[in-house]
């Protein structure tokens, strides 16, 4: 379970982050207010968590040989396609995650989506790592 809040709370913060740099990603929050931004967020990252699992998961697999053929290049494409779904589904709420085109905003949100989450995690994991003694060698 701390594992499943590690990664919301991570995904959360880079999609965050996201809206901030990337101008087409834009969080539309259901209420003008702190908290209601703070719950749309998480209810986006729980979204396009379970987007990018199964999802994400199947293109992947049948992917696989373009993946190679383009020495992973493909992967910009299909994440970018993950982002845009994810929006599509949390805009059936009313609130939630709006890419402005898929080209552009959707790529460069999901290249930036990708390297803050890569970073955010390693820190995190990094911290709550820190004095646990996992008993392995």
């Amino acid at each position: 379970m701390a594992r499943f809040l590690v990664s919301l709370v991570t995904n959360a913060v880079a999609l965050w982050l996201t809206t901030l740099i990337v101008t087409g990603v834009t969080l539309v929050p259901y209420a003008d207010n702190d908290f209601a931004r703070v719950v749309t967020l998480l209810f986006v990252a729980l979204v396009f968590g379970i987007v990018n699992g199964i999802i994400g998961t199947a293109i992947r697999v049948v992917a696989f040989p373009l993946y190679i053929l383009t020495l992973g290049l493909i992967s910009l494409i299909v994440n970018a396609f993950l982002l845009e779904l994810a929006s599509w589904v949390t805009g059936w709420f009313g609130f939630g995650l709006k890419v402005d085109s898929f080209f552009w905003a959707a790529i460069l949100g999901a290249l930036v989506l990708a390297i803050l989450s890569a970073i955010i995690g390693a820190i995190l994991k990094a911290v709550f790592r820190v004095g646990r003694s996992s008993g392995r060698r």
